[in-house]
């Protein structure tokens, strides 16, 4: 199965971009960079799969619409200022079907390979 994932947030998308497709490898995931309000609707429509975010605290502007969009349940912080969720919590997150996942840009590099991880294992 092909990975469809929409890289919003307000901060170092095209970085995060790289990074994932670095970590997939092209031709595994289908990948776009989006502002915040089209990436999550492209999301709730079934265009997309997964939507990540980076921001300066983790929650506020890389989740905020997709909060108010999908709700709560389907979002997760995964790192913010001083902290960066163990691995167990965010593989945990992604089994119980969240979809939007929220990090500071500077965790990057720490969160996004567990998250990756955890995604490809739940949709093998």
């Amino acid at each position: 199965m092909m990975l469809r994932i929409v890289v919003g947030g307000q901060i170092n998308k095209q970085e995060i971009y790289n990074f994932i497709l670095k970590q997939l490898g092209e031709g595994n995931v289908e990948l776009a960079i989006k502002n915040d309000l089209e990436a999550v609707n492209a999301l709730k429509s079934g265009k997309f799969d997964y939507y990540v975010g980076a921001c300066n605290t983790g929650g506020g502007g890389a989740l905020a619409m997709a909060m108010a969009l999908l709700g709560y349940d389907k979002c997760k912080t995964i790192s913010m200022p001083g902290k960066i969720f163990p691995d167990e919590e965010i593989l945990k997150a992604v089994n119980e079907g969240k979809v939007a996942f929220g990090f500071t840009a500077q965790h990057a590099e720490n969160v996004l390979p567990v998250l990756l991880h955890a995604i490809v294992e739940k949709n093998k």
